[in-house]
Parts: C-alpha cells; structure tokens; sequence
C-alpha cells in the first residue's frame, strides 16, 4: 500500500498551501486518516486526523483555526489546507492512514505512512 503525498512548496509567511495525500491500493474508506510533520531536530508530531466517515476532526492546538483537513473518499483522497502559514510550519508533512471504527479520530501509530513533502515557508 503505498500513500502519496504532494502539494508541499516554498511559500512566505501569510501564505496558504494546499497538500494532497492519494492512496490507491487503500481500502481508503476503511481507515481514519491524518497528517504529521517532522521539523529538523524535532520529533514528529500529530498535525490533524479526520474519521473515516469525515464525521469528526481533530487538531494539534498550534494549527487549530489555520488548517483544515478533508477527504474525498470517492477518489481514494485525503486534503490538508494550510491558511496563514508562519515558519514555525516548516517541516516535512507526512500523510497516514489507521484502520478504526467509522467515527474515530486515533491516528496514533498508523497502518501506512507516506514518504512525505517538503512545506517550507520564509519569514
């Protein structure tokens, strides 16, 4: 199963970035997915995750009000929108998917990582 991550970019602060993750060989309505990121010389961090039905959404609290997560589970989709982007964003953004019930959010540990794209944004 392989999940594919784009959309990631040099943008300056203030800016919006749009990620896309696809996941052809995936059940894709069968997991909960969600998005990380891992900055130079910090660990990787839970950004947001959606159910599998996008009935709930959750948020790390430093990209709540400023991101948006979405799918589409007709094109095998998940979406992260990023608004009034800051460097503190600057990370590498990876796509992951867990397989739970039908309104969970628990993305911890996922089935399937991505490779990850690179989201740089310039003060």
């Amino acid at each position: 199963v392989q999940l594919v991550e784009s959309g990631g970019g040099l943008v300056q602060a203030g800016d919006s970035l749009r990620l896309s993750c696809v996941a052809p060989g995936l059940t894709f309505s069968s997991f909960s997915m969600g998005w990380f990121r891992q900055a130079p010389g910090k660990e990787r961090e839970f950004v947001a995750s959606i159910s599998r039905v996008a009935s709930r959404t959750a948020y790390a609290a430093s990209v709540k009000g400023r991101f948006a997560i979405s799918r589409d589970n007709a094109k095998n989709t998940v979406y992260l929108q990023m608004n009034k982007l800051n460097p503190e964003d600057t990370a590498v953004y990876y796509c992951a998917a867990k397989s739970g019930s039908a309104h969970s959010v628990e993305i911890e540990n996922p089935n399937y990582w991505g490779q990850g794209t690179q989201v740089t944004v310039s003060s």
